[in-house]
């Protein structure tokens, strides 16, 4: 007797099937007009993209809070404009041109004052760089990418005089717009050759690629009306994207591919596809739900950046889900017969036994131990360079050379030196106790080795609050910046607190680095748990979790081997901090999805069989195809985001294409077929008084087609 949640699931998912099945038209019309809606209140009341770097309870955290309480004016965004004559000349000799340009960037929309080079003083040793500094009306993560465009337009009389004129700084990094390369375009192409090869006909390859561009359309656009309710960073709906359109095509894919299985072995259109949406549809419930669940866990960290990135891509996901359950069935109700059509070459389908499949689980149950440790040991050794990973927040050194933020940063750690692309704002807090005299506590911050200059003090209107701007020796995603922070703070009295952008991610990533142990062990004990629950296993739900922990250890080692170690690449660039997590996060519900079809169908095998081998031979061979399928889509789509000129983007990309291409290949098929037929009747073993306490959960599921089904489905029963 199937449990009240799991028997619900699956009569909803064939109910809701069946019913847009019945009004096609209907669901159609619907779905166009609330994607047209939405992307209609996106146009006109979407917010603007904000970040949000600050960690909960940080001494950055205090020193904005105090800032925007008490010196408001000091709490908001500054950048720079960086000006640098040709070489051989000194700026001097086009100072018109320089004027000119400072005049203009002060008209500019949002900007409150801006500060002539000449009369500041901010011209390099050499006299050939400088920099004008720019204040904002409003701090630097609510100001968006618009004032810098005014800003940039402002430049222009510099650069027709033959200077070099760039926008740098910290405000002008947080809010530049995200590149895109156009590579996501050829991600879909092969996507669509997978899919051609997969289901044999153009008609069935189009469908997941239409309904996964209807899902991320609607989705980035509910980002935008996330962002009038929520500071949502500019990353998060290219994290969506990338994810929404992997999981929008598996998920079609997952079901038609049952729905095609279906006709395959008889069964008429509608009797078809009401039972793929029962089976295959409650088993995309499962992955929709659990990708959904990791990302929300990104609430847990605190973090507004994680909290967005983890909302968006679940708002995605979910619309993904949706229009599986929903629009799909509509879409294949209407074509009909016609899914077929536009049919290749097709090739004569062979018994579920004589697959490719099956002879290869054959061939690893003869030899188990050398495909064990072979595969265990390929994956350690590319999750070995992980234990030499370093993170910090990236700062405008590690972007492009195509950005003007890279090409300001450049210039101006030629002309003054690294540490003065990420100053440090030295707070103090005039009420409190303990402030001392201000010069003499700026004489022993200068003492420090780690700090270049301090500037002269500024005091707020109120006399109650005193800034001092510090400039280090080293860049701001220097190691080294971060210990001359730890030095600088070790000195401070009570009541003073290090802030500006170098600070707070320094704080991030600290936060970071403390909360990922405990959001990695919630995730896994939640995963043992689930598929505890589902397969009524102890070494089962065990394995999965040393497998994921395998293969994603091997992404994390191919990005530190790419990216910090500078392999394959020009130079090496900062890991960002918070991608361990992002990764993690992404990867645990994606593996969780492949690793259910496949070993669904194994229990289900098993328990009709009995036999260990035969089991995992026949659950290889009825879900190696879509699984490889898919898995090969993700990775297809996720190395189109690798070719984007930002680093963030290109690490993502290359860590979620490694991970699932590992996933679907060394662990799915030699390591997983390997250590299962070594534990035997053993993968089943639950304890007495376990079995007792949990409800049953068994893999069910009929057979179709000549070739054997298709995944499994995930039912519950007790008894």
């Amino acid at each position: 007797m199937a449990t009240p949640t799991m028997a619900a699931m699956s009569a909803f998912t064939r109910r809701l099937g069946a019913a847009s099945a019945r009004r096609p038209w209907t669901t159609i019309a619907a779905w166009a007009v609330a994607t047209a809606v939405i992307i209609a209140l996106a146009g006109m009341a979407g917010g603007a993209f904000a970040e949000d770097f600050v960690a909960p309870g940080s001494q950055s955290e205090r020193a904005r809070q105090l800032l925007e309480e008490r010196f408001p004016e000091a709490a908001n965004g500054a950048a720079l404009a960086v000006f640098a004559a040709p070489d051989g000349q000194r700026l001097e000799q086009h100072r018109a041109a320089v004027d000119a340009a400072v005049t203009r960037i002060a008209t500019a929309e949002g900007v409150s004052t801006v500060a002539n080079p000449f009369a500041a003083g901010t011209v390099s040793p050499d006299g050939r760089v400088a920099y004008a500094e720019i204040a904002f009306a409003a701090p630097a993560t609510r100001l968006g990418p618009e004032p810098f465009k005014a800003v940039g337009s402002a430049l222009e009389p510099a650069r027709q005089a033959g200077l070099t004129a760039e926008l740098g700084g910290d405000a002008a990094f947080i809010n530049s717009e995200t590149q895109t390369s156009g590579a996501e375009a050829v991600g879909l192409l092969a996507a669509l050759v997978i899919l051609l090869v997969a289901f044999g006909t153009v008609v069935a390859a189009l469908v997941p690629i239409v309904l996964a561009l209807i899902v991320v359309a609607a989705g980035l656009a509910g980002i935008l009306l996330l962002a009038n309710a929520m500071d949502v960073s500019t990353a998060a709906p290219t994290i969506a994207a990338m994810i929404g359109l992997g999981v929008g095509i598996d998920y079609a894919l997952f079901i038609t591919a049952r729905y095609r299985e279906n006709r395959a072995g008889g069964a008429d259109n509608s009797t078809a596809l009401v039972d793929a949406m029962g089976r295959a549809g409650s088993a995309v419930v499962f992955a929709g739900g659990t990708v959904i669940i990791a990302m929300a866990a990104l609430l847990l960290t605190g973090m507004g950046f994680l909290v967005s990135v983890g909302l968006s891509t679940a708002l995605v996901v979910f619309g993904a889900g949706t229009a599986a359950l929903t629009l799909l069935p509509a879409f294949l109700t209407l074509l009909g017969d016609r899914l077929d059509r536009g049919r290749l070459p097709s090739r004569r389908r062979r018994r579920a036994q004589g697959t490719g499949w099956w002879r290869l689980a054959h061939h690893i149950a003869r030899r188990p131990w050398p495909y064990l440790v072979v595969s265990v040991a390929l994956l350690l050794t590319l999750a070995a360079p992980a234990l030499a990973m370093r993170t910090a927040f990236p700062d405008a050194g590690d972007e492009s050379t195509s950005t003007t933020e890279r090409r300001a940063y450049d210039l101006l750690a030629d002309g003054f030196g690294p540490g003065v692309n990420g100053p440090l704002l030295l707070v103090v807090d005039l009420r409190g106790t303990g402030a001392g005299d201000i010069r003499e506590l700026a004489r022993r911050v200068a003492a420090d080795p780690g700090i270049a200059s301090v500037g002269e003090p500024v005091t707020s209107p109120a006399n109650d609050t005193v800034i001092l701007r510090l400039t280090a020796t080293t860049a701001p995603a220097d190691a080294a910046t971060s210990r001359t922070l730890e030095r600088v703070r070790g000195m401070l009295p009570d009541n003073a607190y290090v802030a500006g952008l170098t600070a707070m991610t320094a704080d991030l990533t600290h936060h970071l680095s403390t909360t990922l142990p405990i959001f990695v062990g919630a995730i896994l004990a939640a995963s043992f748990l689930l598929l505890m629950l589902v397969f009524r296993s102890i070494l089962v739900p065990l394995k999965a979790v040393l497998m994921n922990l395998l293969s994603i250890g091997g992404a994390y080692g191919v990005v530190v081997v790419v990216f910090q170690w500078g392999w394959f690449t020009e130079d090496t660039v900062t890991i960002a901090s918070p991608l361990p997590m992002i990764f993690f996060a992404v990867l645990f519900g994606l593996s969780m999805d492949y690793e259910v079809f496949l070993l669904s169908r194994v229990r289900e095998e098993y328990n009709a069989s009995g036999d260990t081998t035969e089991s995992i031979a026949r659950g290889l061979a009825g879900t190696g195809r879509v699984i490889t399928s898919a898995a090969l889509i993700m990775t297809a789509v996720f190395l189109s985001f690798a070719a984007s000129p930002s680093p963030f983007t290109k690490m993502i990309g290359i860590g979620l294409a490694t991970a699932v291409l590992l996933d679907a290949t060394i662990v799915r098929l030699f390591l997983l077929p390997a250590a299962m037929t070594l534990l035997g009747p053993a993968n089943w073993w639950l304890p007495r008084w376990l079995r007792r306490r949990i409800p049953r959960a068994a893999a069910r599921g009929g057979r179709g087609g000549k070739g054997g089904r298709v995944g499994g489905e995930v039912g519950v029963g007790v008894g």
